[in-house]
């Protein structure tokens, strides 16, 4: 989760909203690294999750990335949940609930869903004052 918000901090500085994420393989290897790059890139899809399971999955050479844990700082929302679902991730741990958008918990439980066809475990709230804090500074900071 540490390397997620370093990541997270890197987008904010470059202008987007700062959400990293990190994919592990099951043997615990960091597989990819990634942050928001929606204002860079011009594109509503690019999320730091949906970027981490590009990356993961170029690097394992297959979109299915059972026995994969994604580490992001802020509670997916529903595209990004969506994609988790589709990716058959194996776990997902976040940092911040998002009670705007979450589709994990906050809002929506979109994995757990009747509509879902793939489930996984969730730990949420590791290092969420620090996550939280880390984006209300940087919303703030554009709001002032």
């Amino acid at each position: 989760m540490k390397r997620a918000i370093a990541l997270a901090d890197v987008a904010g500085e470059a202008g987007d909203v700062p959400v990293g994420a990190v994919i592990v393989d099951p043997q615990g290897r960091a597989i990819a690294e990634t942050a928001n790059r929606r204002t860079r890139d011009h594109d509503p899809t690019a999320h730091a999750e949906v970027l981490a399971l590009r990356a993961a999955g170029n690097t394992l050479n297959t979109w299915r990335l059972d026995g994969c844990t994604l580490y992001v700082t802020l509670e997916p929302c529903p595209m990004c949940a969506g994609a988790l679902v589709l990716a058959r991730l194996g776990m997902l741990v976040y940092g911040a609930d998002d009670p705007k958008a979450g589709a994990i918990r906050s809002v929506l439980n979109l994995p757990d869903s009747a509509g879902s066809n793939h489930r996984f475990p969730v730990i949420g709230g590791i290092l969420e004052d620090y996550c939280r804090q880390q984006l209300q500074s940087w919303f703030a900071a554009r709001r002032s």
